[in-house]
């Protein structure tokens, strides 16, 4: 679950991260008040989307007056940005961060991810900030410094001087760079984070160290146990599609393609995916309605895939395991008739029970196309959406 950069700020002011004084506004006279308060002549004004990329998209404004701040908040609040991160739809910017401005002297990078490789979760650091980590890693592979630490959160002596001879930090900087890097690795493994990432990471001409931007991404299967994070989940930034989902325990990714796929299980939906593709179909999206789905989530599934107008042919491959394949055909005889479904069904299923499946599909008398297995599934599914079967 991905967090705006204002919740995330919040959580990192938790543990004693500096950050500029802000405040979050959804109205212009929210934005005036926050002006007011704060005793801002200026500020930085920043659309809150899930999304990177803001300021390329012009949704980073910098008001260098009481009246610019209202009028630019005005002029972001409800804006639609469309990027690399966002896809053609684009995602609505509800609210801005409105924020004190920093004079910064040097920026830096300080994240930190699970590395996949290690099994553990590491800190990234760079001396060279406000780029895309990526860009870095491609034009400076040499300024980039990835230190391994365990899930206590703690980093050790040792890895804290190596950072701060990294990043060029003496002193009393080393010393505020240290306890920063410090509180990010206990911030990521307290949250239960994917990624926490501070880019940039600032050196004012005062001489503190600010976190002027911050990322934060969330484990979903970790939510169960950060109540408070949970909160923080703005359906505004996903899709109906995935709002929808979301609601019914599903796991929804919307696609480009034309053929609804319905799979119990991550890797098998992967699989269904390619083998459309290797037939010369696309999906249209990614669904796993999970190993123990009862017939109103089958039928919820169905009513999101045929939200999509592009979809036409829906494939469901089942294997019965913690599900019960007649569950899933009477889950599909319900939204058939309750949703007067057009399009083309494909099924294919194996597993618990799957006969009682077979026979209760095959007793609807429903336009229902059954497939052997998985090859046969994919030739209809693709035959079905071109208009061939």
């Amino acid at each position: 679950m991905n967090l705006h950069e204002y919740q995330a700020k919040k959580i990192l002011k938790k543990y004693a991260i500096p950050i500029p004084e802000f405040g979050v506004a959804s109205t212009v006279e929210e934005a005036r008040r926050i002006a007011q308060d704060l005793h801002l002549t200026e500020a930085v004004v920043k659309i809150q989307v899930h999304a990177g990329g803001r300021g390329k998209a012009g949704g980073v404004k910098f008001a260098k007056t009481k009246e610019e701040i209202a009028s630019i908040s005005k002029t972001l609040i409800g804006m639609k940005m469309v990027g690399p991160q966002t896809g053609p739809g684009g995602v609505i910017a509800h609210k801005v961060i409105i924020s004190k401005p920093v004079e910064i002297a040097k920026e830096f990078y300080l994240g930190a991810i699970i590395d996949r490789d290690r099994a553990s979760p590491i800190l990234i650091a760079s001396p060279e900030g406000g780029m895309e980590i990526e860009e870095i890693a491609h034009q400076f592979p040499e300024k980039i410094l990835k230190i391994p630490f365990g899930f206590d959160g703690k980093l050790r002596s040792y890895q804290l001087l190596r950072l701060t001879k990294f990043m060029g930090w003496s002193g009393p900087l080393a010393k505020k760079g240290a306890l920063v890097a410090q509180e990010v690795a206990k911030c990521f493994i307290d949250t239960d984070a994917s990624l926490l990432e501070i880019n940039p990471l600032v050196q004012t001409s005062a001489g503190e160290i600010v976190a002027l931007d911050a990322k934060l991404s969330i484990d979903d299967n970790a939510l169960f146990r950060q109540p408070e994070i949970l909160s923080y989940y703005d359906p505004s930034q996903v899709s109906s599609q995935e709002a929808a989902a979301k609601e019914f325990d599903l796991a929804y990714i919307a696609m480009h393609g034309e053929i609804g796929c319905m799979v119990n299980g991550a890797g098998l939906a992967m699989a269904t995916m390619d083998i459309i593709q290797l037939f010369g179909g696309s999906p249209a999206n990614f669904l796993d309605v999970g190993g123990g789905a009862s017939k109103e989530k089958v039928a919820e599934g169905f009513k999101i895939i045929l939200s999509d107008p592009n979809v036409k042919a829906i494939l469901v491959n089942i294997f019965g395991g913690i599900m019960n394949c007649a569950t899933l055909a009477e889950g599909v005889i319900h939204a058939c008739k309750a949703q007067q479904i057009k399009v083309p069904i494909i099924i294919r299923m194996e597993g618990t029970n799957v006969e009682e499946g077979k026979r209760l599909l095959k007793e609807s008398h429903l336009k229902i196309t059954p497939a052997e297995d998985l090859k046969m599934a994919a030739e209809f599914a693709v035959a079905a959406a071109k208009g061939k079967k």
